[in-house]
């Protein structure tokens, strides 16, 4: 067992997916975790996995860290009165949006700057499409984004725990203000999300045989597009100043394109069809690549296996004797055939070697 920062008790007031994924990577590491949510059924599920103890109302409870990890619509509401019941503890909430969570408790008569000198908001960038307890995983924020929002009034020692929060979750840690944080995201996840469900919901009337031609290119675009609707809800109202200009600007490229398209042939037009997919390349390249590094262009390259048991692991195994390292793994499937299609992505200069050695082990290689 890694050493822990914090010292604890640790309250987690939600037990929804993150609260118990935290208390699962908290108790991984030996420290005292008590779990408390308004759902007693919740609470029980989190508590039976392993994720902490139940919250007792009759003990006397001195947590050195209360982690709030409600609904954005009642973050603010939950963090103050966590400030007020826990005097001596430092005070985080996890909700994906912060100026508006910290605008609320600044605007609070019963919440002095002392208060808030404990208080620090924070945000996990991770999550899963699953939700609740059920779907909890101690591993959930390994090597994942973790935002650190402090306000004017947090202290050093505020900030240092929160900090530690993180660390014994393995998370990799970000600072930055309230209101710089709400831009990142609106862009980086909110926006994505509004797309990624655009998209779908055109696929309500569709056909079942032109569903059946769908890839990997549908499927990504939508992957989460099955994300919770009422937790949305709440995200994209209290972030939407920001979001608001961002899709104004996609409502530009749109117009942009439906202009384009109303006269493909016209003089400029393909010009501009090229452009547009040009600046979407020249955008997709700067997304960070592996280990939130520089983006590099790789290579791709499918493989053919058999539908059936161990295939992948073979697969898997036999390019570690090879002695290739992954860069990414997509796996699809060939409609009306019992043959998975394992798309890999490699360094361009393993490239060449990888498709010979598995070519000469029987592979049945796509370049």
């Amino acid at each position: 067992m890694n050493p822990s920062h914090l010292l604890g008790p640790v309250l987690v007031l939600g037990s929804g997916l993150l609260g118990a994924s935290i208390g699962l990577g908290l108790r991984a590491r030996g420290i005292d975790v008590v779990l408390s949510d308004p759902s007693p059924s919740a609470q029980a599920v989190a508590v039976d996995i392993g994720a902490g103890r139940a919250f007792d109302a009759a003990e006397t409870l001195v947590p050195e860290l209360v982690v709030v990890a409600a609904p954005p619509d009642v973050t603010a509401q939950v963090v103050a009165g966590a400030l007020l019941r826990y005097p001596s503890a430092v005070v985080v909430d996890i909700a994906s949006v912060k100026a508006s969570v910290l605008n609320e408790l600044t605007a609070r008569e019963d919440i002095t700057e002392k208060d808030l000198s404990r208080y620090v908001g924070t945000h996990p960038m991770a999550g899963r499409e699953r939700s609740g307890p059920v779907a909890a995983r101690g591993e959930l924020f390994n090597s994942m984004p973790w935002v650190l929002c402090p306000s004017e009034q947090s202290t050093a020692h505020a900030l240092k725990v929160a900090h530690s929060l993180a660390i014994d979750l393995d998370a990799v840690v970000f600072r930055f203000s309230p209101e710089e944080h709400d831009g990142a995201v609106a862009l980086v996840s909110h926006l994505p999300q509004v797309m990624a469900s655009l998209v779908a919901s055109r696929l309500q009337e569709t056909p079942s045989n032109a569903l059946s031609l769908s890839g990997n290119g549908l499927r990504d675009v939508t992957r989460i597009a099955a994300s919770d609707p009422s937790l949305w809800v709440q995200i994209l109202g209290a972030n939407a100043p920001q979001l608001l200009e961002i899709l104004k600007g996609v409502r530009t490229d749109l117009d942009r394109l439906i202009n384009t398209l109303s006269a493909p042939t016209a003089p400029g037009a393909r010009l501009d069809l090229a452009q547009l997919m040009a600046e979407g390349n020249a955008g997709q390249s700067r997304i960070p690549g592996k280990h939130g590094g520089p983006a590099q262009q790789y290579s791709w390259l499918t493989v053919l296996v058999d539908d059936k048991p161990g295939q992948i692991a073979r697969l898997l195994t036999e390019i570690g004797e090879i002695g290739v390292n992954l860069e990414d793994l997509r796996l699809d499937h060939s409609a009306g055939l019992q043959v998975g299609m394992v798309e890999l992505s490699v360094l361009p200069s393993r490239r060449v070697l990888l498709v010979d050695e598995l070519t000469a082990r029987g592979w049945k290689v796509i370049q």
